[in-house]
């Protein structure tokens, strides 16, 4: 049965990979593995939503440690690609946004993938407290978590048709959800 994956020992290990992987490459899909267990966990009970939302914010907050790591090592000029035109556009992007709220740049960014991965990165060049800086990424994290969750949890709630329907009704919600987000980020831009 394909569900017997989802609900088995290693969903949470397997949407866990998938998350921290996203940190860093953005093509991976680490928000629909939130959504579509949050969905299996909300139509079969396995596993419970609680572990889905607390071992995905974990993944988030990690993969995001891990960036604002690489940006307080590396720095954000030492590799060519960091310098191309449209990476120092991004970068330069996130460090007027750090300097005007870091909380709130943290919180929104979690939802911005690209925006997500400059934060992090110019957060950890920008030498922000590290103690500061993770308290704030957890929280962002475990409420990104919880809203992916949820998503798949209410169109497992409202659309019949078991597991699988609801996987793949509340991939497409996401995919929507992200698209509209993007959209929005995008004009906000303008």
């Amino acid at each position: 049965m394909p569900t017997d994956l989802l609900t088995g020992p290693w969903s949470l290990a397997i949407m866990a990979l998938l998350v921290l992987g996203d940190s860093f490459f953005v093509i991976i899909p680490g928000e629909i593995a939130v959504t579509a267990l949050g969905a299996i966990a909300s139509s079969s009970g396995s596993p419970p939503l609680w572990s889905v939302i607390l071992c995905a914010g974990a993944a988030a907050a990690c993969g995001d440690a891990a960036c604002y790591l690489i940006g307080r090592t590396v720095g954000t000029e030492r590799w060519r690609w960091m310098r191309a035109r449209r990476v120092r556009q991004a970068l330069d992007w996130a460090r007027r946004r750090l300097d005007g709220g870091t909380a709130t740049v943290l919180f929104t960014a979690r939802f911005v993938p690209f925006a997500r991965l400059a934060i992090n990165l110019v957060a950890g060049a920008s030498r922000i407290h590290p103690l500061r800086y993770l308290c704030l990424v957890v929280v962002a994290a475990l409420g990104w978590a919880a809203y992916q969750a949820s998503v798949g949890t209410i169109v497992a709630a409202l659309v019949p048709g078991g597991p699988v329907v609801a996987v793949v009704v509340s991939v497409v919600v996401a995919l929507g959800l992200g698209a509209a987000i993007d959209l929005a980020t995008r004009k906000a831009r303008r």
